[in-house]
């Protein structure tokens, strides 16, 4: 008999933060864990940029509060249309990002331990193969379910 592992809905990762020792340790957490980092950038222009190349990204993990003008809350709402789902990583929840349903959920920082971003990404990626979210990681809040 064959066992099969499902597939992964969520393996290319952009990773947008404007604090550089946190963005460090996203990516190498998130690497140690088998993701690609498509890029770790800090503002909205640059994730943009990285969105506009045309390359494939199954999660957005992003800061609400980014270097620059527009912020994390900003780049949810221009990859909505893209299907680009967002994964916020905050120390405050977006009340407008909450109510429109911009992004799976946030994440709070500073993080209970480097395991809370592992587990909060295979909470999205449940959410996203239509399942039930399971154990959600200390600090997580969903927006959405589904």
């Amino acid at each position: 008999m064959f066992f099969s592992r499902e597939a992964h809905v969520i393996r290319r990762v952009l990773v947008v933060e404007d604090e550089p020792l946190t963005a460090f340790d996203n990516e190498y957490v998130l690497k140690q864990a088998g993701y690609e980092i498509v890029a770790t950038v800090d503002r909205f222009a640059a994730a943009e940029a990285v969105i506009g190349q045309g390359r494939a990204v199954d999660l957005i993990i992003t800061d609400v509060a980014l270097r620059g003008v527009r912020t994390g809350v900003d780049l949810a709402r221009h990859v909505r249309p893209l299907g680009i789902p967002v994964l916020f990583a905050a120390e405050r929840f977006p009340a407008d990002a909450i109510e429109q349903g911009l992004a799976l959920g946030c994440l709070a920082k500073p993080f209970g331990s480097r395991d809370d971003l592992v587990e909060a990404i295979a909470v999205c990626e449940r959410l996203l193969g239509g399942k039930a979210p399971g154990r959600l990681p200390q600090g997580m809040t969903l927006f959405a379910l589904g």
